[in-house]
């Protein structure tokens, strides 16, 4: 709040009268200003051990004018003169304007201008390359965190191989010295994603919860592999709607899980039978997740899942009543089971 106000406070003092006035002054500051400090942050980087690439895009970062320019500029405001003071003010305001547009550009200013980031990347993807060339059918684990980690070992103990992105640096190191499929990469770059295999997966997992990068992630995936599964990780319920939209097939949300995750406890606590507490969870989650619904069943299904939901296919002919009608409105109703075992849907 303190920090609002002080930038509102900062930008009630800009006079666009004077401004206006001295456009060429506003514009000669803006232009010495920048590059400056540019130039400043990226010597400074590089001094500190950074690599070219990297001092570039902490530059980029830090290109415009901080607060503290401001406060020694209020303080100046005694020495200075009144149009001096206003250009020097909008320059500076200008400066933190253009910062966004200068980070979200910065990954093309460094592939421009810096040799050593095109090999580093060229590294990155011949690793990624290195893990997936061979593989056809595997699951493509986005982020390496505890999530990602836990899918991955249940995807090996099931056999089912994969490869994994993560941008931890000491968490890759640590994992690959173990012998787990994992590479330092960005999963939000196409190149990336590509490398990993995408194109050939059998599904692709988005274990980190945040909703800009998977809805990137999801347009990539998109472009390389239209008919791969997507499944992707969201902090709560308010982003379903976004990522299913952006072409995500199942979006698990954390807020939910850890919801039924509690009720389930509480109700094993108070007294309700483990079976029918399972049995209930299963009906929530099964109402929540499109993949749980319900399955078709065969004659060599074991008997415990007789008391799930079953799928029943019905072909209707081109003049069937109930074609383009919704299931509601035609009036069928769920039957339940009628053992006094189980209330599960029958």
């Amino acid at each position: 709040m303190l920090l609002g106000l002080f930038f509102v406070s900062v930008g009630m003092l800009l006079d666009p009268a004077q401004v206006l006035a001295h456009l060429g002054l506003v514009a000669a500051f803006f232009a010495a200003l920048v590059p400056f400090k540019l130039a400043l942050m990226t010597l400074l980087a590089r001094l500190a051990g950074a690599p070219a690439g990297g001092a570039l895009r902490a530059g980029l970062a830090l290109a415009q004018a901080g607060e503290f320019g401001l406060v020694l500029l209020a303080l100046a405001g005694a020495v200075v003169s009144e149009p001096l003071a206003q250009a020097l003010l909008a320059a500076m305001i200008l400066s933190m304007l253009a910062a966004p547009f200068l980070i979200a550009a910065s990954d093309r200013i460094v592939m421009r201008w810096s040799r050593s980031e095109w090999m580093l990347r060229a590294l990155e993807l011949h690793r990624i390359a290195v893990q997936s060339i061979e593989e056809v059918g595997h699951v493509v684990v986005l982020g390496y965190g505890r999530n990602g980690q836990r899918l991955a070992r249940l995807l090996e103990a099931e056999g089912v191989r994969y490869v994994a992105l993560d941008l931890d640096p000491e968490r890759v190191r640590a994992a690959a010295l173990a012998g787990e499929r994992v590479v330092l990469a960005d999963s939000s770059r196409r190149e990336a994603l590509s490398t990993a295999g995408v194109a050939r997966a059998a599904a692709v997992v988005v274990t980190f919860a945040d909703a800009a990068a998977a809805v990137r992630v999801l347009a990539h995936v998109h472009e390389i592999n239209p008919a791969v599964p997507v499944i992707v990780r969201a902090r709560d319920e308010s982003d379903i709607e976004r990522l299913t939209a952006a072409g995500a097939s199942e979006v698990v949300p954390e807020a939910f899980e850890s919801g039924v995750m509690l009720a389930s406890h509480a109700l094993v606590w108070v007294g309700v039978p483990l079976s029918r507490v399972m049995r209930r969870m299963t009906q929530v989650r099964g109402e929540r997740y499109q993949l749980l619904r319900g399955l078709f069943y065969g004659a060599g299904d074991a008997e415990d899942d007789e008391r799930a939901p079953r799928l029943q296919s019905v072909t209707l002919d081109a003049n069937a009543a109930a074609v383009g009608r919704d299931a509601g409105a035609l009036g069928w109703t769920r039957s339940r089971c009628s053992c006094a075992r189980c209330a599960a849907p029958a």
